[in-house]
């Protein structure tokens, strides 16, 4: 029977799917009963067709007396240079279960039996012929707490792992292909000391001596490894604890843990944090244990990460598969890795996923050293490496690889011509030609619409592109069958010409008000989806004629009550945009929305068509191309240009007793796990929760393995296997200090988002905050025991402890509450009235999207005061033979950066000049007072008072001051943008109190105005450090009237604030980050909740500790609020005025806010505000939380950059 991958069918109707890396829908027999290698045994006394385990591949023959009670192994894989490793038999009695072994029918699935007495295994080979008993070995495994067996006598083994010896099928290889890694062929036995042998798999029994290779880092030498260490000598693998014992269980109060099974595991071998970012890098034994740490296990993965920029790490080897095709598992499809564990002198492995034995095909068989590891493992990259990428075979694809396409749908309305749209999309798609994946292969396509739909013939023989206009938007069709997708190459002169119409073709007679994006979708379809590839959606303008037209739901009354999230989804019972792109999914189409609001347009809606089909969303609002032009036309080339793949789909797998759940990104799931990717590129991410399947697990790691099945732009089918091993504690400590807190940022965030379209805004914050506190006392309470169903501290502490709130914080963990901090305040979750439903839904697309790198500074942003930057700042780091911190520098030659500073206001000053980047825009903030050589270099003018600051351009190069900003600006940013870095800089200047009020969204540190958000930073960590004091308490608030930071123990040591101009103190800004009021009559955004008040804080002296550390910002578009004019028409001779009630306006008061959502288990209460007298009521926040007391002590500062990475 066969369990191979089965061929293609040639069924011409069959659905057009790539073969999924994980699945075998003709495979028989893979799966055994009673499956995994913790199933407990049968009953005794079965019978009937599942009595016993089928019988061995070779022919059972006389055997030999059982061998010396050294050899009862139990169960687990034999020691090496051990043959007959089925544990040996038993004289007398055995011959008839041997002769009605070999009866039983070959192909029939059966039940796990135990063994007879004696410790005999049907399931692994005879001993050596002539029934000569084997010599005994050192190296002999006794289960703890159990006596060894007595010699002669019956000892009891463990049932051995399921597995039925069947003929797996092997694709043959495929022809040609790059010059890549490929396998020796089997050749005879070499003599002793002549390296590794390749050859034929030794006879039953035999033995073949040789010299192994030097195990591996992290490899365990000598021939016990497979001995289990006894309690006293500690874990006998990293990040393995001491075994439970009976009434000394682990953390969580859980009874005694199974014993764990040891392996030989080279945990030196990790998948580049570039692909691969986990919460934790190690797990707890128990689902109680992890359950109580309240650690967010999971992953972020980036599969086609861009190349590293590090020296040293090497690129992804290339496997081309031999003679024996792609070894997989055959019960789970698991595909070879380094961490599965051979037996049987090679001749057998075993899943680390399912446990299941498989055979090694004789063409990919090589024998083990005396390690238990195979020979040729360095040889092998998919045995030594943990990312691998295998050239799939023909049986991988259902269809020929097929031509990357791209396919262009843009909106010509009015709005999209006045205000220069056009103009950017044609110069960015052209400059993008050359370097289009695929080379001569690609395909390309346009449609234009308005109130039409426009299809163009781009037949090579023509002089001038022909424009082919449908308006009957009911009974659409195709006009013209062929040349609306032309290859590249071959049209390339009437693409041009084309492209350099496109400005002035709709320039006369535009079309006002009118969008036709259904039909547009729906005739983009039906050319490309015979091919599938990318489609490029640029909209202006809301549909609102024909299919997918639009109603506007804009209510400004619910906004910042719990009707608010009714705003961030699609409207209840309108699917249409998640109908075509499940659609568009199944047709292997990519839908990238490139989106331009001038007024609301419901992103929920339109982002559902990149959501389910694994594009991207980003949106500009209120463009104009002199100043959104360079950073839409650099985002563009980036997409187009970047390594892409297509008929992509992506499976992850964990060990038994673990379960994958929760995926986050832009896919669609096909069943229940495999996620369908139609283009894949470097910068898609996923994340995706590890939950526990069993209470225990048993083994001493836990294996996840995600496997990307992709078409290349060459045409070339390829499989990326990337494999991870987590090693298992019954420690929490080990399992604490092994947090990635930007990790656990990362996915935290993700995990909110979902939370925040199912109960509320106000919940996902709640949930982000009880998490954290939850990890931090987690982390103070170190390791504990159960006795006799009593906590106790572990052997050497003394009850009681110290106090909680004077516990240190783990250095890893040291950045976690500021991090959560800032996240609860982001866009995405701050409360209020001032954030628009589509930003803040591009804000949920930017956090689905960002990888971890970039999550930090989207959520936290990078600050630096360029007046005090050194004269080094912006120059290329010297090293002067040492290594460069990668938090200074930036960019691909090590640009130096200045040194960041908090995000408070603290840190302002007037004769100061600030640059803020949360890596999607720069905000530069210039004081009233700053220096004019400055303001010169930087803006060709020595002051901003009588200019309008959207109309001026940063100067980036001229002078060196200028010169060093802009080297500065452009390492931020090149690994995000194809060509020169332009990012878009937006000015703040100091009195500008609509710009100053955006701005102060960033300042993260400072309280804020909404609930959930106004602890400052060091209530926040008091809050933090012990929480169950602050439950109740009232607000800390200053007695001069304003809402400002506390007065006592603020602070701890820090460098001091920038210095400000003598006698001329810096504008404090009004309410500390808080909403100010906007200038009677003027345009921009909204005001603040009529129920905050407004007042000037006092310039604080105080500081707050270093800032945290720098990391490179993240790609993407939108996110941060728009300019304040959102809300009116296109610009056209100047800045656009907002309509009333606009995308800008001011949004009228809603009902009173609710109280706070009922605090979760195990988590106190959130703070009640104080009884009015004792602070005025206009001076109280305008939600009912408040931050914890004043801080008695002083807070735990964040490490200093460098001390955490």
């Amino acid at each position: 029977m066969s369990s191979g991958f089965p061929p293609p069918p040639h069924n011409p109707s069959f659905q057009r799917y790539p073969a999924p890396p994980g699945t075998n829908p003709q495979q028989g027999g893979g799966a055994g009963v009673g499956g995994g290698f913790n199933a407990p045994p049968p009953p005794p006394g079965g019978a009937g067709a599942h009595s016993f385990p089928p019988p061995p591949a070779q022919g059972i023959q006389g055997r030999g007396p059982p061998p010396p009670p050294a050899m009862m192994m139990g169960g687990m894989p034999p020691p090496p240079g051990v043959s007959g490793v089925g544990g040996g038999g038993v004289a007398g009695g055995m011959t008839q279960l041997n002769v009605g072994m070999n009866k039983l029918f070959m192909g029939q699935q059966q039940q796990q039996q135990p063994p007879p007495p004696g410790g005999f295994r049907p399931g692994g080979p005879p001993p050596p012929p002539g029934g000569t008993p084997l010599p005994p070995t050192p190296a002999t495994f006794t289960p703890m707490g159990a006596k060894p067996p007595v010699p002669g006598g019956a000892g009891f083994a463990p049932p051995p792992p399921p597995g039925t010896h069947q003929a797996m099928f092997q694709p043959p290889p495929p022809g040609g292909g790059p010059t890549i890694f490929q396998p020796k062929p089997p050749g005879p036995p070499q003599p002793p000391g002549g390296g590794p042998r390749a050859g034929p798999p030794p006879p039953p029994g035999g033995t073949v001596p040789g010299p192994p290779k030097p195990p591996g880092p992290g490899a365990t030498g000598g021939a016990n490894f497979y001995q289990q260490a006894s309690p006293g000598l500690g874990p006998s693998a990293p990040g393995v604890g001491p075994p439970a014992q009976a009434g000394v269980p682990g953390a969580g109060g859980m009874s005694a843990a199974p014993p764990m099974i040891n392996e030989n595991i080279d945990f030196s071998i990790q998948v580049p944090k570039r692909f691969f970012r986990l919460t934790a890098e190690r797990l707890p034994q128990t689902a109680a244990m992890a359950t109580s740490s309240k650690i967010p296990f999971g992953a972020v993965i980036r599969p086609l990460a861009p190349e590293a920029e590090e020296e040293g790490e090497e690129e992804i080897a290339t496997v081309q598969p031999g003679t024996a095709g792609i070894i997989r598992c055959k019960k789970c499809r698991t595909y070879i890795n380094a961490f599965v564990t051979w037996s049987d002198h090679g001749r057998r492995w075993r899943c680390n996923i399912c446990a299941q034995m498989n055979d090694c095909p004789s063409a990919y068989f090589c024998h083990l050293d005396d390690t238990g590891c195979r020979q040729d493992r360095y040889d092998r990259p998919e045995l030594s490496h943990g990312v691998v990428e295998f050239i799939a075979p023909a049986e991988y694809m259902v269809r020929p690889p097929q031509e990357p396409c791209y396919f262009f749908v843009i909106d010509v309305s009015a709005t999209a011509v006045q205000s220069g749209l056009l103009h950017s999309v044609s110069a960015s798609i052209k400059a993008s030609l050359d370097d289009l994946p695929g080379r001569n292969r690609t395909k390309i396509g346009f449609i234009t619409f308005d109130n039409g739909v426009h299809y163009y013939n781009l037949d090579s023989d023509l002089a001038n592109p022909q424009m082919l206009v449908v308006s009957d938007l009911k009974e659409l069709f195709v006009p013209l069958p062929e040349n609306l997708l032309v290859n590249l190459h071959e049209s390339r002169d009437i693409v041009d010409s084309f492209l350099d119409n496109l400005p002035e073709m709709f320039a006369k007679r535009p079309v006002e008000g009118q969008s036709c994006l259904g039909p547009a979708l729906k005739a983009a379809f039906t050319v490309v989806k015979a091919i599938g590839g990318k489609m490029c959606v640029f909209q202006s303008t809301p549909p609102n004629l024909g299919d997918g037209a639009l109603k506007p739901r804009e209510q400004p009354g619910i906004m910042g009550t719990p009707k608010e999230v009714t705003l961030l989804k699609p409207e209840a019972g309108f699917t249409w945009y998640k109908d075509t792109a499940i659609e568009f999914s199944r047709q292997q189409i990519s839908v990238d929305m490139f989106l331009f609001p001038y007024q609301y347009m419901d992103l929920a809606a339109l982002g559902e068509l990149a959501k389910y089909t694994a594009g991207s969303m980003h949106s500009y609002p209120m463009f104009q191309k002199d100043q959104d032009g360079p950073r839409f036309e650099a985002q563009l080339r980036s997409i187009l240009t970047q390594k892409t793949c297509f008929e992509a789909v992506m499976r992850i797998r964990c060990t038994k007793g673990m379960r994958i759940t929760n995926f986050y990104g832009n896919f669609f799931i096909r069943g229940t796990d495999l996620m369908a990717l139609p283009n894949c590129n470097s910068e898609s991410v996923f994340g995706f929760d590890l939950a526990y399947e069993d209470p225990n697990i048993a083994s001493s790691h836990v294996t996840i393995q995600a496997a990307l099945l992709y078409t290349s732009s060459e045409g070339e089918r390829r499989i990326r296997v990337m494999t991870q091993a987590l090693p298992v504690s019954a420690l929490m400590t080990e399992v604490i200090s092994s947090v990635d807190a930007d990790a656990c940022t990362s996915l935290l965030a993700k995990q909110a988002v979902e939370v925040a379209l199912k109960s509320g805004l106000d919940n996902a914050r709640m949930r982000m905050q009880q998490v954290c506190v939850e990890i931090i006392r987690a982390a103070k309470g170190g390791d504990k025991r159960t006795v006799s169903g009593y906590s106790v501290p572990p052997p050497g502490q003394t009850a009681g402890g110290d106090n909680q709130e004077e516990k240190p914080i783990p250095d890893n963990l040291k950045l976690l509450p500021l991090y959560t901090l800032a996240t609860m305040k982001n866009v995405a979750f701050r409360g209020g009235t001032d954030v628009h439903p589509d930003q803040r839904v591009q804000a949920y697309y930017d956090i689905h999207e960002l990888f971890v790198t970039d999550m930090k500074h989207f959520v936290y942003p990078r600050m630096f005061a360029l007046h005090e930057m050194g004269s080094q700042a912006g120059l290329p780091a010297k090293t002067n033979g040492e290594e460069l911190d990668p938090e200074s520098v930036a960019g691909r030659d090590k640009i130096q950066l200045p040194p960041a500073v908090n995000l408070s206001v603290d840190r302002l000053s007037s004769n100061g000049v600030f640059l803020l980047d949360n890596g999607i825009e720069i905000f530069l903030y210039v004081g009233s007072s700053a220096d004019l050589n400055i303001l010169g270099s930087l803006f060709g003018v020595h002051s901003l008072d009588d200019v309008d600051p959207t109309q001026v351009r940063v100067l980036l190069s001229g002078d060196d001051f200028a010169s060093r900003v802009g080297a500065i600006v452009s390492s931020l940013y090149e690994a995000k943008y194809t060509g020169e870095a332009t990012p878009k800089i937006n000015i703040v200047r100091e009195g500008d109190v609509h710009a100053e009020a955006r701005f102060y969204w960033f300042l993260v540190e400072d309280r804020a105005s909404f609930q959930g958000g106004t602890h400052s930073y060091a209530e926040f960590m008091k809050f933090v450090n012990n929480p169950n004091a602050s439950a109740g308490a009232g607000p800390p608030m200053p007695q001069s009237g304003v809402v400002g930071p506390p007065k006592g123990g603020m602070a701890p040591p820090g460098p001091p604030p920038p210095p400000g101009t003598p006698g001329q103190p810096m504008r404090p800004p009004a309410g500390m980050g808080m909403r100010p009021p906007p200038p009677p009559g003027g345009p921009g955004g909204p005001p603040p909740p009529p129920s905050v008040h407004h007042s000037a804080p006092p310039v604080h002296s105080g500081t707050r500790g270093p800032p945290p550390p720098s990391y490179p910002g993240p790609p993407g578009a939108g996110g941060p609020p728009p300019p304040p004019a959102y809300g009116g028409g296109p610009p056209s001779g100047g800045p656009p005025r907002p309509p009333p009630g606009g995308y800008g306006a001011p949004p009228p008061p809603g009902p009173p806010p609710p109280g706070p959502p009922p605090p979760g288990a195990g988590m106190p209460p959130p703070p009640r505000p104080p009884p009015l007298g004792v602070v005025p009521a206009s001076h109280r926040p305008s939600y009912g939380q408040s931050p914890p007391p004043p801080p008695q002590g002083s807070m735990p500062p964040p490490p200093p950059p460098g001390g955490y990475r």
